[in-house]
């Protein structure tokens, strides 16, 4: 049971600590944004989150990463939609961009969570409860209240439906990446970074809207490697254990990390949205923390491969050598019934 809780406890910080990542892009972006165009800049950053990640990789002669699951055929499929859909979404994006107002793009981006939750309940059967949902909803109506600047600008247009497929996209991306999530983490980033950054590349070169300017290239692709690539490796070790849904609520923190170091960079003040977006956020999080999902469940027989221990509940298999902390074989599960505290991983596909 405790080995659980603290996996679990964990997820939640590494979900945590990539929103925080990633949230500080966003004030250091602006900044950026003022020498390179928005489609070289989402290059970079991406290039910077794949090569950044492949430099720690082979720093580190992947011994770090040894104990991990290596993709495979089977995961293709994921991994070309994951690339695809991460270089879409951003056009469909711009596309919304050029026929919405700001105001009403900042609203609708918000919506990526709750598409993100839909998508993994009906489409990969994640189980949501009621205390889940209503986390989910409340953390986007802190979003949606922290980026609504004037509720009169708010129009729905041809362009409002580019946002919502944009955000729409990411909601299966996330879903995409969740399946993957079991294998090697930096292995997904460097594929995710180099494969959709190469994308936005070619796009901003259509574009021509390359602009060489080295120093701000350089910013870009040490911003991408921090605010993307270890962003991205964390939330990746995080949906491993906490689901699409649960992760893409704790991620939703994202914005207010920007909002912070936006105040502290630029003097940007604190206003009385900000404090009501926070106090229905940080609401919403506790809901998110305090489910605890319980029952007595099954578990069917199966064969599949992915890191793990033999101090959890789930691993009693044994081995004719000594094993120590994790490792990863493909392993067969035995049918089992218990009851514990869970989340929807790899273990947990059940229905209700």
């Amino acid at each position: 049971m405790k080995k659980n809780s603290n996996k679990v406890n964990k997820a939640i910080i590494y979900a945590i600590l990539a929103a925080i990542l990633y949230g500080v892009s966003t004030p250091f972006s602006k900044i950026i944004l003022t020498e390179i165009s928005p489609t070289f800049l989402s290059a970079l950053l991406y290039l910077g989150a794949g090569f950044g990640m492949l430099i720690v990789k082979i720093l580190t002669l992947n011994i770090k990463f040894q104990s991990e699951a290596k993709l495979d055929k089977k995961d293709l499929p994921y991994v070309i939609a994951m690339i695809a859909l991460d270089i879409l979404a951003p056009i469909l994006l711009m596309v919304g961009l050029v026929r919405a107002n700001p105001s009403t793009v900042s609203l609708l981006n918000n919506f990526e969570i709750v598409a993100t939750a839909i998508i993994a309940l009906i489409l990969f059967g994640e189980q949501i409860g009621g205390k889940m949902w209503l986390a989910i909803g409340l953390i986007t109506l802190s979003s949606m209240i922290l980026s609504l600047e004037n509720i009169e600008e708010i129009k729905f247009s041809i362009g409002a439906v580019y946002v919502l497929l944009a955000t729409i996209s990411w909601g299966f991306e996330n879903n995409f990446t969740r399946k993957l999530s079991v294998k090697n983490p930096i292995d997904i980033v460097i594929l995710k970074g180099i494969g959709s950054g190469f994308g936005a590349l070619l796009i901003a070169n259509y574009l021509q809207s390359i602009n060489l300017n080295y120093i701000y290239i350089i910013s870009a692709l040490s911003l991408g490697f921090m605010a993307y690539g270890l962003s991205i490796f964390m939330y990746i070790k995080a949906q491993r254990d906490l689901g699409a849904a649960r992760t893409s609520a704790y991620y939703a923190v994202a914005p207010f990390i920007g909002v912070i170091f936006s105040w502290l960079l630029f003097d940007e003040l604190i206003n009385v949205r900000f404090i009501v977006a926070l106090i229905i956020m940080i609401i919403g999080v506790y809901f998110n923390i305090s489910e605890n999902h319980e029952h007595e469940h099954i578990h069917n027989k199966m064969v599949h491969e992915h890191s793990h221990r033999h101090d959890d509940l789930h691993h009693n298999h044994f081995h004719d050598y000594d094993v120590v902390g994790s490792h990863s074989h493909v392993h067969e599960h035995e049918n089992l019934v218990h009851s514990h505290s869970h989340t929807p991983d790899i273990h947990h596909k059940h229905t209700h």
